[in-house]
Parts: structure tokens; C-alpha cells; sequence
């Protein structure tokens, strides 16, 4: 039998009114990811993925509200998914464009300065607020969250697992 191969694409946030549903972050460029799939996985810390099956969602600003089955309609059981992991199963993920990746095929790749100089290793890809952050780890272990836009990021390249950017004027001066 295959194993499911499950790719983190969100975080439970907190309960959300009386009805057992609950405001989540995703971090992918459209909600709509969540129309191409019934079920989904959370995962509390220190327990296995169990799959959920959604009701239905809606937009709430930065944010997403869903309904599950699993909660009934209860808040207290909305309540117990409060911090999980959100996960979804690899085959779902829609097929990407020439130039395009999904953010944890950037973990571990080498960072650069648009100089050549290397800055270090990109640990992990965090949302904050709904931005994209690189939390970038420097050969001494000194850590640096970046924000990853556009106007920073000068290049990725897949195959040779190397960024390169320009950070904005003073953000090395706060980490180094």
C-alpha cells in the first residue's frame, strides 16, 4: 500500500463564533485550493495526521473560516483543533507553471547576497499575517526573518538549491 504523502499548507488559528467552526491561515497564493478537495488533514502536536472532512468555507479578511463534520456544529469541539498543523495530500496540490514551487521545496536551500556572498541556508518558510517569511539561518546560527517579495528576491533556482536577494537597507544590520 502507498503511504500518503501529506504537504503542510496551513495552521488552526482559533474557534470562530457558536458554530464549531474555526478561522485558519493558509499559505497558498488562493483559498481555492480547498475547492479542489472534501477532505483534509489536521495534526495536533505529537499525534498523527487524522483527515477531517470539510463543510464548507468562506473568506474572513486575511483569514478563512471552514466547517467540519467532526465538530458538529459545537465550539468545544472546534476548540480542541486550536494550533494543528493544517495538511493536505501531496496529489491534490495543483500542477505548477514553468518558474513556479511551492515553498517547502525552497527549505534548505543556500541564500545569497546579490554580491555572491553567502548568507546562509533557508530553514523554514513561515506566514506571518499572511506574508511570506524565510527564516534564514547564518553559518554561525544567527537567525533572519525575511520578507520575501518580489522586490527582495532577485532569484531561485530550483536546480542548483540556490536564492539569491537583496534585502532591504538596514534588515542585516538588526540580525548580524
Amino acid at each position: 500500500m502507498e503511504k500518503i504523502q501529506l504537504v503542510h499548507i496551513g495552521k488552526v488559528l482559533r474557534p470562530h463564533g457558536l458554530k464549531g467552526e474555526l478561522c485558519i491561515d493558509i499559505y497558498a497564493d488562493s483559498p481555492f485550493l480547498l475547492d479542489r478537495v472534501s477532505r483534509i488533514y489536521f495534526q495536533r502536536p505529537g499525534h498523527r495526521p487524522k483527515p477531517v472532512v470539510l463543510s464548507r468555507w468562506q473568506p474572513h479578511g486575511q483569514r478563512i473560516i471552514v466547517a467540519l463534520e467532526a465538530t458538529g456544529g459545537r465550539r468545544d469541539e472546534a476548540a480542541f483543533w486550536t494550533g494543528a498543523d493544517i495538511l493536505m495530500r501531496a496529489r491534490d496540490l495543483p500542477e505548477l507553471d514553468e518558474g513556479e514551487y511551492f515553498c517547502r521545496q525552497l527549505e534548505g536551500m543556500d541564500v545569497f547576497l546579490r554580491g555572491g556572498e553567502f548568507l546562509g541556508h533557508l530553514e523554514n518558510v513561515l506566514s506571518l499575517s499572511g506574508r511570506e517569511v524565510w527564516k534564514i539561518i547564518t553559518e554561525d546560527g544567527k537567525e533572519i526573518l525575511f520578507p520575501a517579495v518580489q522586490e527582495f528576491v532577485d532569484s531561485v533556482d530550483m536546480e542548483q538549491k540556490k536564492i539569491v536577494i537583496t534585502p532591504p537597507d538596514g534588515l542585516l544590520d538588526v540580525y548580524l
